[in-house]
């Protein structure tokens, strides 16, 4: 067994991504090349962050068990459960939500969960 590093390059790394946080992948359909009808079974683990940048995200995987997203295929990260167990914390948000598209768009619902973060 062993632990590989791979790089995944990006135009720019989510700005909640922490050291710990494990990424999955997703490849595209082969019938459509898209993934709409993606499900949670079509995506695999493939390790825990090491280290990032701006621009890059540094994954220790087991090359036995898996092997690095291809080009094309879709990446996302799940938070690390034993550090992120509460909700959010804090006093203040902001929230910017912004319609790039031509076309009428009607946002049905929004909330949040908050809790004090010093009392």
């Amino acid at each position: 067994m062993a632990i590989i590093t791979v790089q995944l390059f990006f135009n720019e790394t989510n700005s909640s991504l922490q050291i710990g946080d494990e990424i999955y992948y997703t490849k595209p359909s082969p019938v459509s090349g898209g993934f709409e009808n993606a499900s949670l079974a079509d995506t695999i683990f493939l390790g825990q962050v090491t280290s990032f940048g701006p621009s890059v995200i540094s994954v220790q995987y087991d090359d036995n068990t898996t092997s690095p997203p291809a080009i094309g295929d879709f990446i996302s990260f799940s938070k690390n459960k034993k550090v992120n167990r509460s909700k959010l914390k804090g006093y203040y948000a902001e929230v910017k939500m912004v319609n790039n598209s031509t076309k009428k768009a009607e946002l049905f619902s929004l909330s949040s969960e908050v809790s004090e973060s010093s009392k």
